[in-house]
């Protein structure tokens, strides 16, 4: 990789200027954190999975007309993405009892929810990312009612599509965090797209036939096989590389059949930075 000078790192990404106004580059790392940056560690090619499933899951999702910000794949570890002002408020959707949730409630991990449950949560490491409700963000002026109902909106959606992908090659999409962004056209009207990444770092994916984890949470909780857990994620997915073979700079087809997305209220600025930050869920 040439040298560049990052605009942002992240405890698992950092963002490169882009080569056109507008867009960004997104590396991908082997760093892995957990518990809120207090556990750190590395995971070998956890970067070039990581980069090749978000690709694969972001360009399934636009096919589907959500939009993101993915453009196209670079290489095995980067993304040329849109620049988006990202919204500092983390979406969190559950399928079923796991995580944070069990803890918080005394639960059993593994009870399926009779929907699916959305939580928010503050995009703050000095605060610990607090879970929020709809009215303090509304009123703390973080996204305005029409942003908020369209971010909802649109993880419901994600949530429809990625739960049947993933049951389709025998993983149960327990569940997932997701971050949005503003990206602004140029008569000024503001639209919300997704952002950030979506792969085993932020979501929490189960064998359905043997309940086995194969996600962040190998590492979380020292379980042990978390690059071959991740390894296997992409396998099922199609998407397995071997990173010892150099790849094209795309990487996929370009996406067709976009479909715009909905138009939003009042345009509020906020600092463009890593979206994701990997906090517990």
């Amino acid at each position: 990789m040439s040298k560049r000078t990052p605009l942002y790192e992240g405890k698992a990404k950092v963002l490169y200027e882009g080569p056109e106004p507008g867009t960004l580059i997104q590396h991908f790392k082997d760093d892995a954190t957990a518990f809120n940056n207090q556990k750190r560690g590395t995971v070998i090619g956890k970067g070039i999975l990581n980069n090749r499933i978000s690709e694969y899951l972001m360009l399934r999702l636009e096919e589907m007309g959500i939009e993101t910000h993915f453009i196209k794949a670079l290489n095995m570890r980067e993304q040329l993405v849109k620049a988006v002002d990202i919204i500092p408020v983390e979406v969190v959707v559950r399928n079923v009892t796991a995580g944070s949730l069990a803890k918080r409630f005394g639960v059993e991990e593994g009870m399926a929810l009779p929907r699916p449950l959305i939580e928010f949560y503050l995009k703050s490491d000095e605060l610990g990312d607090p879970m929020v409700s709809e009215e303090h963000i509304m009123m703390f002026g973080w996204a305005d009612p029409l942003e908020l109902e369209e971010m909802k909106v649109q993880a419901i959606r994600v949530n429809d599509f990625l739960s049947g992908l993933f049951l389709g090659v025998g993983i149960k999409l327990v569940d997932f965090k997701l971050e949005f962004g503003r990206i602004f056209d140029e008569d000024g009207n503001v639209y919300i797209i997704l952002a950030d990444e979506i792969s085993p770092d932020n979501c929490r994916l189960w064998d359905i036939q043997t309940g086995n984890k194969m996600d962040k949470d190998r590492f979380r909780h020292d379980m042990g096989g978390v690059e071959e857990a991740y390894q296997e994620v992409a396998k099922r997915l199609g998407v397995l590389v071997d990173p010892n073979k150099p790849v094209s700079g795309d990487g996929k087809p370009k996406k067709v059949g976009k479909k715009a997305p909905v138009k939003t209220g009042k345009t509020i600025k906020s600092p463009v930075g890593d979206a994701s930050n990997n906090n517990d869920i």
